[in-house]
């Protein structure tokens, strides 16, 4: 058995004598056999499930467009701010199935979605710029997945 470590003098001649080193390998993109990528984000008391492809910029929300579903023009430009932030906008479609909350939190939810933080090396630009202007909430992560 290896023996005790009691104070953090003790853990730091542990620790100084070993040297780890750590890669970073680009993430693949996730996709399913249709070419989307998932996400779910959460914001207040809703939760959105989010699936992202390329495509003409369509978005629907639990089976209805954007514009019938989110009637109010704030809470369509919550869902477009990571695509233009992004400089994609048109680019993608969304379709998202939303629960619980109001509709101001099921936008924040989808929102979310968009905008998770990426790991891709091709979309590194993208995250930079979307986390500069504080945009990153949790749903980018499905857009870089789905690849620029």
């Amino acid at each position: 058995m290896a023996e005790q470590i009691n104070s953090l003098e003790e853990l730091g001649a542990v620790a100084s004598g070993a040297t780890v080193e750590v890669t970073e390998t680009p993430r693949e993109p996730v996709r399913d056999e249709l070419g989307r990528s998932y996400a779910t984000g959460k914001r207040k008391d809703a939760v959105a499930r989010v699936w992202i492809k390329p495509g003409s910029g369509k978005v629907v929300v639990n089976g209805k467009d954007q514009g019938v579903y989110f009637a109010r023009p704030v809470l369509q430009m919550i869902l477009r701010q990571p695509f233009q932030v992004a400089g994609v906008d048109g680019q993608f479609d969304v379709m998202a199935t939303v629960s619980g909350g109001g509709l101001s939190g099921q936008a924040g939810a989808v929102k979310q979605d968009e905008t998770s933080p990426a790991s891709t090396e091709e979309n590194q630009i993208w995250k930079e710029t979307i986390l500069t202007q504080h945009e990153a909430s949790a749903s980018l992560k499905a857009i870089i997945r789905a690849g620029k």
